[in-house]
């Protein structure tokens, strides 16, 4: 895999990345992802670290909720301006928020894409107050998708640019939950496409709509640990 610079790597990807998310597969991650902030913090200050064009602002907007959105990519906070009025350029590793600044963080799609993902993990948990929720999102490698990851050709995000040109990794259930900064324990967890073995499955007659069913349904039950997607959420204690 060729090294790419992420900042310029999401600079790209911004041009395209809203091109399939308004229906279909990309929409319901991102509904079941958002779905799940709120259900932790339906009042509140909430951080969207990572937040790329604003899906997930937008969503929790619409649902009442206030919320802050950060990225590193300049070109993904230019899509988002429309979603979301708070927005911030800044580095996971080091984000420009004072200690216990949200009631709730949240981060999707990102961490299985930083190198430093425990030291961007403890900066996570330095912005949540005491008492309140992180909501990390890993890579499940025991999953349809990390399954297929290994098997598919990499997808073409922009000219010269596709999904291989920046860093990956996969983390199991058990170890997402060993690299939780230290004060913080899970409560829950939300496993998100669990049996959907490509996106294009939820655009067919009939077999869509009944796997979107199938997975809001077991997104919270005993296969969670089976999802792509496996959102963790994790309580500050209160000393």
């Amino acid at each position: 895999m060729r090294a790419m610079d992420p900042t310029a790597y999401y600079d790209a990807f911004s041009r395209s990345y809203d091109r399939r998310r308004r229906v279909g597969y990309h929409a319901l991650v991102d509904d079941l992802e958002a779905e799940l902030v709120a259900r932790f913090a339906p009042r509140g200050l909430v951080l969207d670290a990572g937040c790329g064009t604003g899906q997930i602002l937008e969503r929790l907007g619409r649902a009442g909720i206030r919320a802050c959105g950060v990225d590193l990519s300049s070109g993904m906070l230019r899509q988002a301006r429309s979603r979301a009025p708070l927005l911030v350029r800044g580095d996971l590793v080091a984000l420009p928020f004072g200690d216990g600044r949200f009631d709730a963080v949240c981060c999707f799609k990102v961490l299985a894409h930083v190198p430093e993902v425990g030291r961007a993990l403890a900066e996570l948990g330095r912005l949540v107050r005491p008492g309140g929720f992180l909501i990390a999102e890993f890579y499940n490698p025991h999953s349809v998708r990390g399954a297929l990851w290994r098997l598919k050709r990499p997808g073409r995000i922009a000219a010269g640019v596709d999904e291989r040109d920046i860093h990956l990794r996969f983390d199991a259930p058990a170890a997402a939950r060993q690299l939780l900064p230290p004060g913080f324990e899970p409560v829950t967890a939300r496993g998100i496409r669990l049996l959907t073995p490509f996106a294009q499955a939820l655009r067919l007659p009939l077999v869509g709509p009944l796997l979107a069913r199938a997975e809001r349904v077991l997104a919270d039950g005993t296969l969670a640990g089976l999802g792509s997607f496996y959102c963790l959420v994790a309580q500050r204690e209160i000393r």
